[in-house]
């Protein structure tokens, strides 16, 4: 195959019950991993995923260790496989942890721990039920950005992942994202979805846990990444643990910029990419904002294989 390749990893959002199960009874690793984790975390999260709560699979503390191990124990599946190592790597959200550790950047145990203070301190920031999330889709960036600022009124109302062309996400108090979701429709929006979540990602909302995450992020060594992990701030690779740290601690309060780092990586000569954790969300992304790249996937053993013999 020519070109290079990438692999993404999902974030928060592409969980799911009896997500991995077929994956991890026939691979071991996978297993291995989740074990790895709920001995850390002191939390069976295998259990978790396979059988619920889903409430509590849904809350931010659990969902955000539980797809970082997803993500690295399907990335450890490939490498038992035989499976090449990636040109790049890079993860929305969540997932740019996950890059980091399939990169060699950052031990699996270090980003744990990592992920579920992160969690922590998101989800402290602002009283539960005064933050929302909307996704807008059919709006185009300049003119989301111009009802933002019409409709936020003093509060904060900013976009928060830009995910695809026309696919954008909104975050900030509630009321100001109400009056938002309403202006949006008004203003010829195809559809307008107030999301189910706690914490209002990736908004200045969050800039105090952000600015508290930097003792967190001090403390755990970084190594410089084996391959080039695009990361979601800058739309650019860091090989320096402290520039690492910082964009990684500012990625808390800044906006996602999903559709900028596909186009990125496409102008590096990547042209097949591969989703590494369950769902399809980000090979739906992609094929959007870039319909001429191969977008491929790994979550049970029929894509597993399919996309081991189509690289």
């Amino acid at each position: 195959m020519q070109g290079s390749i990438a692999f993404v990893f999902p974030g928060q959002g592409s969980q799911s019950l009896g997500m991995l199960g077929e994956l991890g009874a026939s691979h071991p690793v996978l297993r291995e991993v989740f074990a790895e984790a709920s001995d850390l975390l002191h939390r069976d999260l295998w259990q978790l995923t396979q059988e619920g709560p889903l409430e509590e699979l849904n809350q931010t503390r659990w969902t955000q260790p539980v797809m970082l191990t997803a993500g690295f124990g399907v990335f450890r599946v490939w490498e038992e496989e035989g499976g090449c190592m990636p040109d790049f790597l890079a993860g929305h959200s969540l997932g740019e942890y996950t890059a980091l550790v399939a990169a060699g950047s950052l031990s699996f145990a270090d980003a744990l721990r990592l992920v579920q203070r992160r969690a922590e301190l998101m989800q402290s920031a602002v009283p539960l039920g005064e933050g929302a999330m909307a996704a807008v889709l059919g709006l185009g960036e300049d003119e989301l950005r111009v009802l933002c600022q019409r409709e936020a009124q003093g509060q904060v109302l900013e976009p928060a992942n830009f995910n695809a062309p026309g696919q954008i996400v909104v975050a900030g108090a509630r009321t100001a994202v109400e009056r938002f979701s309403a202006a949006a429709k008004d203003a010829g929006a195809k559809r307008v979805v107030l999301l189910p979540v706690s914490v209002p990602s990736h908004c200045s909302l969050l800039q105090e846990a952000a600015e508290l995450f930097a003792k967190d992020l001090a403390a755990v060594p970084f190594q410089p990444p084996k391959a080039p992990v695009i990361h979601n701030v800058d739309v650019q690779s860091h090989s320096q643990p402290d520039e690492i740290r910082q964009v990684l601690q500012e990625q808390i309060a800044s906006p996602v910029r999903w559709t900028e780092t596909i186009r990125h990586l496409a102008r590096q000569g990547a042209t097949t990419f591969v989703e590494m954790g369950p769902g399809r969300v980000l090979s739906g992304l992609g094929k959007r904002i870039e319909p001429t790249l191969t977008m491929l996937y790994v979550e049970d053993d029929k894509s597993l294989l399919a996309t081991l013999e189509a690289v």
